[in-house]
């Protein structure tokens, strides 16, 4: 990919299958951010290049 490519966008689709890894809870879609939200673990996972980086070490914690 070229810098001056767009970025895949995120496949809503996935959303039946993901799941947060730390709770095994349903995930929902923030597109303006590019994160998978886990309100049960207070977590956001990131999306990079229409990837979801489904790793705790990886995930922003959501303030409360």
């Amino acid at each position: 990919m070229t810098d001056s490519a767009q970025p895949d966008h995120f496949d809503r689709r996935m959303l039946e299958v993901l799941i947060c890894p730390k709770t095994h809870a349903g995930l929902e879609y923030d597109a303006d951010a590019q994160e998978l939200i886990s309100r049960n673990a207070g977590l956001a996972y990131p999306i990079r290049d229409g990837i979801p980086v489904l790793l705790i070490d990886e995930a922003r914690v959501l303030p409360d």
